[in-house]
């Protein structure tokens, strides 16, 4: 199974907030996922804006689980290095 990070959306309008999530890529956006590592928080102030469980976010990175290029930016900012691998 492939695996992948990315944002899911929630809030409201002009309050919008996301989860960084593990989904099997193979479905859709809204679907179930696989866990939740993290929250991203784009109208808080700077200190606050990302909140990472930084084990549980290594651990499916080992596994194998592709981060999108805003998660992979968000990792980096936030000091857990994400090694850039050529899908094939």
């Amino acid at each position: 199974m492939s695996t992948s990070m990315r944002l899911k959306r929630f809030g409201s309008k002009q309050r919008p907030y996301y989860r960084i999530v593990v989904q099997d890529t193979r479905q859709a956006n809204k679907s179930k996922t696989l866990a939740e590592v993290g929250q991203y928080h784009p109208v808080e102030n700077k200190e606050n804006q990302v909140v990472l469980n930084v084990e549980a976010v290594k651990d499916w990175l080992q596994k194998g689980a592709q981060p999108s290029a805003t998660v992979r930016s968000l990792l980096n900012k936030n000091g857990v290095t994400v090694n850039r691998t050529v899908q094939e």
